[in-house]
C-alpha cells in the first residue's frame, strides 16, 4: 500500500525527522566517515541509536554503507547522490538553528518558579 501525503513537507519529515538523522546527514555532507568517527562527532548519541539511525537512512536510500572484508572490520558511511540532494535544505535548517539557538534554548529552559 502506497502512503499518501497531504503536503510535501511530510515527505521530508518522514525521511529526516528525529533528533539524530539531520545531524548524521550534516556530518556526512561531502565526507565519508567510519562508525567510530561519527560517534566522536556526535558524542550525545548512543552506539545503539547511531546504528539504528544509520540503518534507517540506508534503508531510505540516503546513506551508503561500505563494508570492507578485513580484520578489524572496517565500515564506511557516505551520502548517496539522493542524500546529497538534501544539502540545500540541511544547510538552510542549520543556518536557521544557528540564528535562533538562543531563542529556542531560552524557550526550552525550565522556569524554577513554575515547578
Amino acid at each position: 500500500m502506497r502512503i499518501e501525503y497531504d503536503h510535501p513537507i511530510e515527505v521530508t519529515l518522514e525521511v529526516v525527522c528525529g533528533k539524530w538523522k539531520g545531524v548524521i546527514l550534516c556530518r556526512l555532507l561531502r565526507k565519508t566517515l567510519r562508525f567510530g568517527e561519527l560517534r566522536k562527532q556526535i558524542p550525545k548519541i548512543s552506539q545503539k541509536m547511531l546504528a539504528q539511525q544509520l540503518r534507517e537512512l540506508e534503508d531510505d536510500g540516503l546513506v551508503k554503507r561500505v563494508s570492507y572484508n578485513q580484520i578489524p572490520p572496517k565500515v564506511e558511511y557516505s551520502l548517496t547522490s539522493y542524500g546529497e540532494d538534501l544539502e540545500p535544505a540541511l544547510s538552510m535548517l542549520s543556518k536557521w538553528g544557528e540564528n535562533h539557538v538562543e531563542v529556542v534554548a531560552d524557550s526550552k529552559s525550565i522556569d524554577p518558579v513554575k515547578e
